[in-house]
């Protein structure tokens, strides 16, 4: 009978896509707060682009990990894994700024602007963060 190894793809299946649903709740409740603050201190305070973003950056992120670490991965603290996802946030830090800053200078304008500079940005960064953390930080470390 092979409805054993069925069963596991299932739940297997199953969890993976929970995960998936989870991380991206999570990162859009956290992409409305690093949004927020780009936003915020950029264009309502006059903050310079780089450091707005980077300040949106920290804090969703911070809020993400912590959000996602104890409801979609459910793993115990670990100044380990911790020391992981800081790194690959520093990686997906510079490629999000990189993103992020190269389409507000290509094509300046409006707070649209900002925002698709931002999904560009953040959208890169959800798929390299959910891949690295679910294969290797969450599940090795």
């Amino acid at each position: 009978m092979t409805t054993a190894p069925d069963s596991q793809e299932s739940a297997t299946q199953h969890a993976l896509h929970k995960q998936i649903v989870l991380f991206v709740l999570i990162g859009g409740l956290c992409g409305v707060i690093d949004f927020g603050l780009t936003l915020g201190l950029g264009k309502g305070l006059g903050v310079g682009e780089f450091y707005a973003k980077a300040v949106g950056f920290v804090v969703g992120t911070a809020t993400a990990y912590w959000l996602n670490r104890r409801h979609t991965f459910q793993a115990a603290p670990s100044h380990r894994r911790l020391a992981a996802v800081w790194a690959l946030y520093l990686v997906t830090f510079i490629v999000q700024e990189g993103i992020f800053l190269g389409v507000l200078h290509a094509w300046p304008g409006n707070t649209l602007h900002w925002l698709v500079a931002y999904v560009l940005a953040q959208g890169t960064a959800t798929v390299i963060n959910f891949v690295v953390q679910r294969v290797v930080i969450f599940t090795m470390i």
